[in-house]
């Protein structure tokens, strides 16, 4: 017996037959369903319709789980490191209008010279590149080195190489490097629609920390809030020069 589904009948006042109408039926097949038959998908949905509750509350056995987590996330990587390098490739190729990079440094793909030839090819096509590194004197950037437990002038010289080496990027139109003063809670990848967030945690290295894959939908929601940050951060950020690196 489907008690669930008896109940439900007798609260909206619906006998087997005013079912089986609804439903074009024989009110045999709705009979069954209340000893317990299961009906086939399309019959659940529609009887959960009729009766105004949701599937679960009929056949909670059967009813798909309900998502968790939001449509906009598309994968959680425990650890920077446990992104797939092909995932960084297939991002940044992925792109037909923007690729930004928000971060203190991203030393690890600026050591990448696959990285940066895709970076370069995308700009060529026409995709509008934006990166946007650390100022290496800035006091945020020394705290966070100490934060990660690397020490300021570490992280003051990762900063710096990561500079020169995107900065071989400077002579490519539709590339533009900017410095930011900003304590950052999160590092924004952006390609398009597409974000990675790697998010900031206080004594761990960015590598150790986790990585959130979003796509944008409609209407948006978390991803609206790290592309709201990634804007302001641009806005007030200064612009990267060639005569700066020497």
């Amino acid at each position: 017996m489907n008690d669930h589904l008896r109940q439900a009948l007798n609260n909206a006042r619906l006998q087997p037959v005013d079912v089986a109408a609804h439903l074009a039926v024989d009110p045999k097949t709705v009979s069954r369903w209340i000893k317990g038959r299961t009906p086939h998908p399309r019959h659940r949905w529609a009887v959960a319709d009729l009766l105004h509750v949701d599937e679960a509350d009929l056949w909670p056995d059967l009813a798909e789980p309900r998502r968790a987590i939001p449509e906009e996330v598309q994968a959680i990587y425990p650890h920077r490191w446990a992104v797939p390098q092909a995932a960084w490739r297939l991002l940044f190729q992925s792109a037909s209008r923007e690729i930004s990079i928000l971060t203190y440094s991203s030393l690890f793909l600026a050591e990448d010279t696959g990285i940066l030839r895709l970076l370069a090819d995308r700009a060529r096509a026409g995709v509008k590149i934006r990166v946007l590194l650390g100022d290496p004197d800035a006091p945020q950037v020394a705290a966070r080195g100490t934060d990660e437990g690397i020490g300021a002038e570490v992280m003051a010289a990762r900063v710096k190489n990561a500079l020169v080496l995107y900065g071989t990027l400077s002579g490519v139109d539709n590339v533009e490097i900017r410095i930011h003063e900003t304590v950052l809670y999160n590092s924004i990848y952006r390609a398009d629609d597409e974000l990675l967030i790697n998010a900031h945690a206080y004594g761990t290295p960015a590598a150790q920390a986790p990585v959130i894959h979003l796509r944008a939908i409609d209407p948006p929601a978390a991803t609206a809030t790290y592309l709201a940050s990634l804007e302001t951060i641009w806005a007030a950020a200064r612009p990267y020069t060639l005569m700066q690196r020497t």
